[in-house]
């Protein structure tokens, strides 16, 4: 796991040694990311320069180190991620006549390029992967992103007409003269969900490569073309020509075989290496099948919390003890929260707003201590249907889709009548405390979702507000039309949901936390659960085979009872929960009143300053639990502070 940065400029705009010192500082900017090493290659003639850090994983030596060329030197590349299957295509290569100088998996990628060509290469590799590329015989250069997303990659045009591209957003704030205009629909989509969607950025002048994508730029450094080499719509379209795996057993029979060499394949690694484990289904399951192929303990680690009823430190304790681990729980209290949160906007070079970026930020440090690499089990939910909002489609909600309208108006104004700790209590009441984890939280989300299309209704389940209206002056962008076509074409509703996570809420906000939060320590972070052939083999698991009895993952559910005694897993689960509504009630509520103050939302110009502050009160007096929303603003507020002038959003209003 690296961290890539360069600046393609033209050998009249810029001097190479300015150019070089640029790129240095831009590697300078993440150096978080590749603590174990850097390197600069500058081709004077073209004004081109690549630069690199290395996180050691494979292959320590310095024939691992980059940017690296191909064994014919047709084909330079700079490079983040891991091919895990590298060894087969290098034996493939070889045989091909490609010669090798180490044995870590850029070669591969410098010489599979050379080969097959960059697409066929793509086609070829599974991992997690940002590459740039340049082509010197055709004067092409190529930015290239993993199928799903896994590894960030940022471009943009220079004002003297080059380009620059790197991992995070603070490489590219050490280009001359960046471009720092704030993009308002980019901006307002993040108050809603707490991430700024793809191929958007924070900047107007700055995007994203998409999962699965191909930029192609010519001799004049436009953009060509872009090709997608994967996606999820693909994949979906492939599996309708596949066998369907319409029983537990197949389905089960079929996972078992991709994801035990799917782990197989994440623990090939020079350094040592362990597991984030939650004591969920996802995260179980990895280490058990870990442990199953290792001699040794597995080394895992988990994080709790003092005095909450979110702590959930004992049941991954109880796992791991089931299963032999080497573990090592974490306990984060309120004073480490905060100490975490005045870094955030400097760990997170672009907005981002799921509060369990906190205790991953904290679980990450900490294993850093013992390890420089962990597997997690990231992407079980939306590749096997384990949210709540997948199994309330196939079950609640349908169930209350046929209800009459009157009805549904007059339940909406039922479950919000109380206040989501009125809720809690009465949850509390119930015999054998069976309700879900904040119970209140969930009623509420639940009134707003009655009434609504199924479009609308999946922006509802993934947005931190009723609606952008409740709070916003601004307008958000628009999905594309192939998204729609897609969604609809999708006729089960469980399947669209899981459309929708697997294209906008795993890229935006899972794999933006996690890689962000891990890297910042120098740890690398592999997901399993997220191997492309996965993602292709649960299309061809119907719904009903996943959700069924009112829970979600029962492929997963059944895989892991082979391991784990079903008392140990089986039970209501909040992953990396935070219990920030009572912390901004009590330690961070003077950091957050100044952030909420009304001279600093009317200077943040994408609020409205009277609604907020009255949800703010709201809040503070335990009348409502606005603290997603609450948060969103806040994180945006903080990094403003920390990158931008925020009187800049004020004046392009």
């Amino acid at each position: 796991m690296c961290g890539i940065a360069g600046l393609l400029t033209g050998a009249n705009n810029m001097a190479a040694d300015q150019r070089q010192t640029v790129v240095r500082t831009m590697c300078d900017a993440i150096a978080h990311r590749g603590p174990d090493g850097s390197g600069i290659w500058d081709d004077a003639d073209n004004g081109i320069c690549f630069g690199h850090l290395r996180l050691a994983i494979i292959d320590l030596s310095s024939a691992g180190a980059q940017p690296m060329a191909s064994d014919d030197g047709s084909v330079i590349v700079t490079y983040n991620g891991e091919i895990y299957h590298f060894a087969e295509l290098r034996t493939e290569l070889e045989a091909a006549g490609r010669r090798f100088r180490g044995h870590s998996d850029t070669e591969v990628i410098a010489n599979g390029i050379a080969h097959w060509g960059i697409e066929g290469l793509c086609k070829r590799i599974g991992g997690m992967f940002a590459i740039a590329v340049w082509i010197p015989a055709d004067r092409m250069f190529f930015l290239v992103r993993d199928r799903l997303g896994k590894k960030p990659l940022y471009w943009t045009k220079m004002a003297n007409g080059g380009l620059a591209f790197a991992s995070e957003l603070a490489a590219l704030h050490c280009v001359p003269g960046l471009d720092r205009s704030i993009d308002r629909k980019a901006a307002a989509s993040f108050l809603r969900t707490g991430h700024v969607p793809e191929p958007l950025s924070i900047y107007e002048k700055v995007k994203k490569v998409g999962g699965g994508e191909i930029l192609a730029f010519g001799p004049d450094l436009e953009l060509r073309s872009t090709t997608r080499y994967w996606s999820v719509e693909a994949s979906i379209a492939a599996a309708r020509d596949k066998p369907r795996l319409d029983t537990l057993d197949s389905a089960v029979a079929a996972t078992e075989i991709v994801l035990n060499d799917a782990v197989a394949q994440r623990m090939i690694a020079d350094v040592p290496y362990g597991a984030f484990l939650s004591g969920g289904i996802d995260s179980s399951l990895v280490v058990a099948l870990m442990q199953q192929q290792l001699r040794e303990p597995v080394k895992t680690f988990s994080i709790g919390y003092a005095n909450s009823s979110l702590d959930e430190s004992e049941d991954a304790e109880m796992v791991a003890k089931h299963l032999g681990t080497d573990h090592r729980t974490f306990i984060l209290n309120a004073e480490d929260a905060i100490d975490t949160i005045h870094n955030l906007p400097r760990l997170y070079s672009e907005p981002f707003a799921d509060p369990s970026q906190i205790p991953t930020c904290v679980i990450s440090r900490m294993a850093r201590e013992h390890v420089t690499l962990v597997l997690t089990g990231d992407g079980g939910d939306e590749v096997f249907a384990g949210y709540n909002r997948h199994i309330a489609s196939a079950g609640l909600m349908a169930k209350l889709d046929a209800l009459p309208g009157f009805a549904q108006g007059a339940l909406t104004g039922t479950m919000r009548a109380l206040s989501p700790a009125a809720w809690d209590k009465l949850f509390d009441l119930a015999p054998g405390n069976i309700g879900p984890r904040q119970p209140g939280e969930k009623m509420h989300k639940l009134a707003a979702l009655l009434g609504l299309e199924a479009w609308d209704r999946y922006r509802q389940y993934t947005s931190q507000w009723d609606s952008y209206d409740e709070i916003g002056t601004g307008e958000e962008p628009e999905e594309s039309a192939l998204i729609h076509e897609t969604f609809r074409a999708l006729g089960d509703p469980v399947e669209r949901l899981r459309y929708m996570d697997l294209i906008t809420y795993l890229p935006g906000d899972v794999l933006t936390k996690v890689d962000r939060a891990t890297m910042a320590y120098g740890l690398e972070a592999r997901a399993p659960l997220l191997d492309y052939r996965l993602v292709d083999l649960s299309w061809q698991i119907p719904s009903h085979v996943n959700v069924s009895n009112g829970k979600g993952k029962q492929v997963l559910r059944a895989m892991l009872e082979k391991h784990v005694p079903r008392a140990l897993f089986e039970r209501p689960k909040s992953g990396f929960g935070v219990p920030i509504g009572d912390w901004l009630r009590g330690p961070l509520r003077d950091w957050a009143e100044e952030l909420l103050s009304p001279a600093a939302l009317d200077a943040l110009g994408l609020v409205n300053t009277n609604r907020l502050r009255a949800i703010w009160q709201a809040h503070l007096a335990g009348k409502v639990n606005a603290q997603y929303g609450l948060w969103n603003v806040l994180m945006l507020q903080a990094w403003l502070r920390e990158h931008v002038q925020t009187d800049t959003l004020a004046k392009a209003a």
